[in-house]
């Protein structure tokens, strides 16, 4: 818990997101929890504060592990596919933002666009192809928000 660390931008980044009307749904992938490393309660706790800092609307988590077969762990779109029947979310208007190829993959898969935010990760492959890249949040808003408007 003490090394879970919200990106500085991500509050406003939110904020941003919301007014301009859309829902925010954060999918996330702790195999840890599976392994035994990380706790339900540390992961509960994780996401109480990421509910204390950031207006979002829902949290989708995969707890597998990259060798159990789950649809809903990313790269798969189980998740978003969850996320947009529960909150009767049209995939085709939405965004799924990451700083991983396997959330870039997992937004593809959905038939989302994508913004993926570079952060210079060495030791990973690079997302093929999405529709955006962003150095932070502020920047995925940013560039979400006016491809919203150009679709209206």
């Amino acid at each position: 818990l003490e090394a879970f660390r919200l990106y500085p931008d991500a509050a406003c980044a939110v904020t941003q997101l919301k007014a301009a009307g859309f829902l925010v749904i954060v999918a996330t992938n702790q195999p840890d929890i599976a392994t035994g490393r990380v706790s339900h309660v540390v992961l509960d706790a994780m996401h109480d504060r990421l509910r204390a800092a950031c207006a979002i609307d829902a949290i989708e988590v995969s707890t597998a592990t990259r060798s159990q077969s789950d649809r809903r762990r990313k790269p798969s779109p189980g998740m978003l596919l969850d996320a947009a029947a529960n909150w009767d979310i049209n995939l085709s208007a939405s965004f799924m933002v990451g700083d991983r190829a396997s959330d870039i993959d997992c937004g593809r898969a959905a038939g989302v666009r994508t913004v993926f935010i570079d952060l210079g990760y060495t030791a990973e492959r690079r997302p093929n192809k999405p529709d955006a890249i962003a150095s932070n949040l502020s920047e995925a808003a940013d560039w979400i928000c006016a491809a919203a408007k150009m679709t209206e």
